[in-house]
């Protein structure tokens, strides 16, 4: 194999390991399910900075909803617009189980309350369970978000 060749093979293969690296995190866009009606609900963007990652609603698809306010928050996201906000703090890959992100809290814009968070990417990256709970994690329910980018 000529040099090009294998230049091109090993820039392939990383390509591909970034690719499988970034689904192997919470990272990403994702949209969310409503747990009653399983309607889609909202587009919410993960990021990671420092190794902590973070959640915003970047779009609420209902129009009806679009300027939602999140008058039932008791922190200083009260009355504020639910599209825009971040809803998620504090997460950080689990030391013990390298598959699972945790240690932060999650908003319920519907109620206004807080919980710890857990997130588990899972089926290759492309969903991401986010179980929201008071105490232990078996006190809690899981939304399953779907990765789209």
């Amino acid at each position: 194999m000529n040099a090009l060749k294998k230049t091109l093979a090993a820039a392939a293969l990383l390509s591909v390991g970034a690719v499988a690296f970034a689904q192997a995190t919470p990272a990403g866009l994702w949209k969310t399910i409503d747990d009653e009606t399983k309607a889609e609900k909202s587009y919410v963007r993960v990021v990671e900075s420092g190794g902590v990652f973070t959640a915003k609603v970047e779009k609420v698809l209902d129009p009806a909803k679009a300027d939602a306010k999140c008058d039932k928050c008791s922190d200083d996201r009260k009355d504020q617009l639910i599209q825009g906000m971040t809803i998620v703090k504090g997460v950080k890959a689990n030391e013990d189980d390298k598959g699972l992100w945790d240690g932060g809290e999650i908003l319920d814009p519907n109620n206004g309350k807080t919980y710890k968070v857990r997130m588990k990417p899972v089926d290759g990256g492309k969903k991401l369970e986010v179980r929201g709970y008071i105490g232990a994690p078996l006190l809690g329910r899981t939304q399953t978000w779907v990765r789209i980018e």
